[in-house]
C-alpha cells in the first residue's frame, strides 16, 4: 500500500456499535500519534452521526495524552443536540481505555446572509516560485501533501510559518472530507508558532480550535499562517488563518501550547 493510501486510510473509521467508531493502528516514525490526525479523525466520527447537508463550521479540542501511533483509537460520540439549524457533537479518543483527546464540534445548515472578511494582511510570494519541503516523518516517500513554506524555516523541522499547502492525491467532491484534511493539516508546526521569537523551548499542543468560515478545498493551494499572540510562563497562544489564492479567508485557526525549556523534567 503506497503511504497517500495510508494516509487517506486514516481518515477512514470502522463503525463499531451505535456512535463509536474504530481507527487501525498507523505505521510510521513517529514516536506519538500527530495531533492534527486525531483531531481530524474526531471530526469525521462527529460528521457520521450529522445530517449531511450540515457543514463542521467550529471545533475546538484537548490533548489529554500523547497517543501512541501503533494502537487503534476509539471514538465515542455523543449527539449533544441536534436543533433546526445546528448540531453539536461531543466526541471522546480512547487508546486502551484512556481518554488522549476530547472534542466539541458544531454543524450550520447553510443560511444566506452576508459574505465578508476583514482585509487580508499583507501579500506574501505566490508558491510557484517556492521550494518545496518533504515531511517524511508524516507523509512517507509519496508526499501526497505539498508543502512550500515562505521563507527558508529556522532549525531542524522544515516547516515554519506562512507556508503554501495543498494536496496532491485525489479528495473527492465531499466537503466533510476537505473540512477533515484541513483539520489534518491545521496542526503543523503550530507548537513553534506559539513560542516567543526568542524562545528555544520545546512543546506539546494543549488545546486547539479552528473555524471553518467557507468550505475548503484542500486539492488547491491555501496559505496558513500562524502569528504568537502571548508566551507566558510555560504556555504560548498562536492565532491565525487559512486563506485561498486570492485571499479569500476560509478558516481561522488558534491554538495554546505547552512550553519548556530543554532539560526541563516537569510534567503535564
Amino acid at each position: 500500500m503506497t503511504d497517500a493510501a495510508l494516509f487517506w486510510d486514516s481518515l477512514e473509521l470502522q463503525r463499531l456499535d451505535g456512535d463509536s467508531f474504530l481507527s487501525a493502528p498507523q505505521d510510521g516514525a513517529l514516536e506519538r500519534s500527530f495531533g492534527g490526525q486525531v483531531a481530524a479523525q474526531a471530526l469525521r466520527a462527529a460528521g457520521l452521526t450529522v445530517d449531511a447537508r450540515r457543514r463542521a463550521h467550529s471545533l475546538h479540542a484537548y490533548f489529554l495524552r500523547p497517543g501512541r501511533p501503533g494502537l487503534p483509537l476509539r471514538f465515542e460520540v455523543t449527539r449533544t443536540r441536534d436543533g433546526r439549524a445546528f448540531s453539536t457533537r461531543d466526541v471522546t479518543a480512547r487508546q486502551e481505555g484512556k481518554p488522549i483527546f476530547e472534542m466539541i464540534a458544531s454543524f450550520h445548515d447553510p443560511e444566506p446572509g452576508e459574505d465578508w472578511q476583514a482585509a487580508a494582511p499583507a501579500s506574501v510570494p505566490p508558491p510557484d516560485g517556492l521550494r518545496p519541503v518533504r515531511l517524511s516523518l508524516l507523509f512517507g516517500d509519496d508526499q501526497p501533501v505539498e508543502i512550500r513554506p515562505v521563507a527558508p524555516p529556522e532549525g531542524p523541522f522544515p516547516v515554519a510559518h506562512p507556508f503554501w499547502a495543498r494536496v496532491t492525491t485525489p479528495v473527492g467532491a465531499d466537503p466533510a472530507r476537505h473540512a477533515c484534511v484541513l483539520t489534518y493539516l491545521s496542526d503543523l508546526a503550530v507548537v513553534r508558532a506559539a513560542r516567543s521569537p526568542e524562545s528555544g523551548a520545546l512543546g506539546v499542543s494543549l488545546d486547539h480550535a479552528v473555524w471553518f468560515h467557507r468550505p475548503p478545498r484542500v486539492d488547491q493551494w491555501l496559505l496558513y499562517s500562524m502569528n504568537p499572540v502571548a508566551h507566558v510562563g510555560a504556555r504560548g497562544l498562536a492565532q491565525g488563518s487559512v486563506r485561498t489564492l486570492d485571499g479569500t479567508l476560509v478558516a481561522s485557526v488558534a491554538q495554546e501550547a505547552l512550553l519548556r525549556e530543554p532539560g526541563d523534567s516537569s510534567r503535564r
